[in-house]
């Protein structure tokens, strides 16, 4: 679903400043993980946080995902999947409204197939083990650890 002739960038300078925003390793090298059409999922980012938002979309443009939206709150996530139809929905734990846990019941009880969702948080995945054994299709990503790499091999 890119706009005509709009390629991601690849390896780009967007992509290395967006690494160290979100306090990832700056000398991990893009190599253009979804070069295909058919491994190109559009991706929703919900944080509540603009600069992590807009960090992790150029980091994840410049590794070759297409991001469809962005939210900022639990509510706005589950009216945005419903309205874009991601593939994917990069989901922070910790939002204002609604916690990511939450956010995602609210999806699985919508008709139709639910995005696959990859939690997201400052902290690690021992904190949310608990809830995300509730689900084995649920994946974890720490901020720190996003990559266009890491999203790939939850996507596996």
């Amino acid at each position: 679903m890119e706009a005509a002739g709009i390629e991601p960038a690849q390896g780009s300078a967007r992509g290395e400043r967006a690494r160290s925003l979100i306090g990832a390793s700056t000398d991990v090298s893009s190599t253009g993980l979804c070069n295909s059409w058919a491994m190109r999922p559009s991706v929703l980012i919900v944080d509540d946080h603009a600069a992590f938002r807009s960090a992790a979309r150029a980091l994840l443009e410049a590794d070759g995902f297409t991001i469809v939206g962005e939210a900022a709150d639990g509510a706005s996530a589950v009216a945005a999947v419903r309205a874009l139809h991601p593939d994917v929905v990069l989901l922070d734990i910790q939002l204002p409204d609604l916690n990511g846990f939450d956010v995602a019941a609210r999806l699985d009880t919508h008709a139709g197939e639910p995005p696959t969702l990859i939690f997201v948080s400052t902290r690690g995945a021992s904190a949310f083990r608990s809830q995300l054994a509730l689900n084995p299709a649920w994946r974890f990503i720490a901020k720190s650890d996003l990559s266009g790499e890491a999203l790939a091999a939850a996507l596996t």
